[in-house]
Formats: C-alpha cells, sequence, structure tokens
C-alpha cells in the first residue's frame, strides 16, 4: 500500500472521529432547548434514514448493474445487528442527559475492555498480554478521566448506568457491522442497519413522550445530528479504514475523546481539570498499544 494512500486513509478517518466527537454537545444544546431524548433520536434517524437512501439511489444511478443487491438475509441480519446500533444512540444520549459530555465519551470509550472480554468469550481463548496490559490502563484512565477521585464530585448514577450500557451495545455494533453481509456496499448496509436501529428508538419515542412531539427538532437540530452521527462519520470510516488498516484506523478514531470533551468545553463551558486530560491521554495510549501490532501485522 503507498504512502499517500495511507495518508488519504488517516484523514478520512480522523475526519470521521472529529466529526462523530462534535455530537453529543450537539445533543446536550437540544435538550438545553427543552427537546426530548425521544425527539433527538427520532429527528437524526428519520432525517439518516432519508440521506442514506438519497445515497444509494445515487450509487445506483451511477454504477448501474454493477451494485450487489442485498438477499433478504441479509437485510434480516443486518436489521438485527442495528439494533445494537438503535440501543447505543439511546443509551449514550440517555447518559449525557445526567452527566457531562466529557465524562460520558469516557465511559463510551470502556469499548476497549469490552471488546477484549468479548473477542475472549467468542474465540474462547485468553487476550494476550499486550491486550490485558492495554485494559489496565484504560481503567486508570477512566478513573482519572471521571475524576472519580475527587470527594466533591457527585456523578449521577442514571448517567453512569446509561453510559456503560451504551458502551457495551456499541461493543456489539463494532462487532457485528463489520461481520455481517460484507460483501455488499456500505451505503446499503449502513441503510438496513439503520432501519434496525429505527425500530428500537420509534419504540422508545412511543413508549416515552408523554408531550405532543416538537416538530421543529428537524429542522433546528435533526438535520446537524444526523450529518454529524449517522451519514458523514459512517461513510468517511468507510472510506479511510481499508486504506489505513484496523490498527492505525483504531489509533486515529480515538480522536473522538479530545475531540469531544474540547467541544463540551467550549462550546458546554464544562470544566475539565489536568487530571482528566491525563486520563484521557492515558486511554488513548491504550488504544495504542492495543492496535499497534495489527499495524506492523498488515
Amino acid at each position: 500500500m503507498s504512502q499517500n494512500k495511507v495518508v488519504k486513509g488517516v484523514f478520512f478517518v480522523a475526519l470521521g472521529a472529529t466529526t462523530y466527537g462534535m455530537l453529543a454537545t450537539f445533543v446536550k444544546m437540544a435538550y438545553s432547548e427543552g427537546y426530548t431524548t425521544a425527539e433527538v433520536t427520532t429527528s437524526q434517524f428519520v432525517l439518516g434514514i432519508i440521506g442514506i437512501l438519497l445515497i444509494n439511489a445515487f450509487q445506483k444511478a451511477k454504477h448501474k448493474d454493477n451494485v450487489v443487491k442485498a438477499t433478504p438475509k441479509n437485510i434480516f441480519n443486518l436489521m438485527l445487528a442495528g439494533t445494537s446500533l438503535g440501543m447505543t444512540s439511546l443509551f449514550y444520549y440517555l447518559a449525557v442527559k445526567y452527566i457531562p459530555v466529557s465524562i460520558g465519551i469516557v465511559l463510551l470509550m470502556q469499548t476497549v475492555w469490552m471488546g477484549v472480554l468479548l473477542e475472549m468469550i467468542l474465540d474462547k481463548k485468553l487476550p494476550s498480554k499486550q491486550k490485558v496490559f492495554a485494559v489496565f490502563i484504560v481503567l486508570i484512565g477512566t478513573v482519572l478521566a471521571t475524576n472519580i477521585l475527587n470527594n466533591e464530585i457527585q456523578l449521577d448514577w442514571r448517567g453512569i448506568v446509561w453510559g456503560i450500557l451504551a458502551a457495551a451495545s456499541f461493543t456489539t455494533t463494532m462487532f457485528t457491522a463489520n461481520r455481517v453481509a460484507t460483501e455488499i456496499s456500505s451505503a446499503q448496509r449502513s441503510l438496513y442497519m439503520l432501519l434496525g436501529g429505527s425500530v428500537i428508538v420509534f419504540s422508545f419515542a412511543l413508549a416515552t413522550q408523554n408531550t405532543p412531539f416538537n416538530l421543529n427538532i428537524f429542522l433546528k437540530w435533526g438535520i446537524i445530528l444526523s450529518l454529524f452521527g449517522t451519514i458523514i462519520p459512517p461513510m468517511l470510516m468507510n472510506i479511510g479504514f481499508p486504506l489505513t488498516g484496523i490498527g492505525l484506523g483504531s489509533i486515529v478514531s480515538a480522536l473522538e475523546l479530545p475531540v469531544s470533551v474540547m467541544m463540551a468545553y467550549v462550546l458546554l463551558d464544562e470544566k475539565v481539570i489536568l487530571l482528566q486530560w491525563i486520563g484521557i491521554v492515558l486511554i488513548i495510549l491504550a488504544i495504542i498499544i492495543m492496535n499497534v501490532n495489527l499495524k506492523t501485522k498488515k
């Protein structure tokens, strides 16, 4: 693989991670204007599906008969896998409703050790010493980044629970997304996973929305949330990861963490102390340690 292609891949992955890192701050800003979790997630998924439909239509018109069509089995498996995508959005947005964005993104990053645990269960073998070491660094970094050692900090337990659940469902999403129906286009896969996720999101909205649905969310925040959450990041990641390889791509995608914290610091005026930044650096370091060998093998 040429150096130019790798640099191009790094650019796309970095841009995708940066875009996704901004998402939680926009959600928090929507909350501050009185919008509910149901309104936020519904608008994001509805407009996201419309956007992906347009992308699929464009690809079909451009490539015509060369597009591999999804089989009924592909569609069912992708929609089933997409339910975890819907749960990730719901759990993450519920988390940042009760805790700062800078804490929520740290909890979401627990996918690092959850992924190792899931891999161990599925492959039925113990993880390498390198991965175990990385997990310990993540846990230490999490303690520092959430600032739970400070007795003055009282985090809402509901936010912590939702954040951990978001990490668990995100781990499931990452594992299934790269294993289900990989023979069809990423745009088709994104569409059917979004449709599966929308079943969860719409069910949640029907069950929890006690007030009239505020349709202004679609124009005010829906477009931004769908672009930054369900359209741009997956497209950029799907372009970039094949060029960088899994290892380097995973390292670059860790940019999501500092970007999310910086956005919360600048736009939401969330306080982030030096100890928390040290914790964030440790988590990024753990991701590098965990993936550096994969890059070499690639």
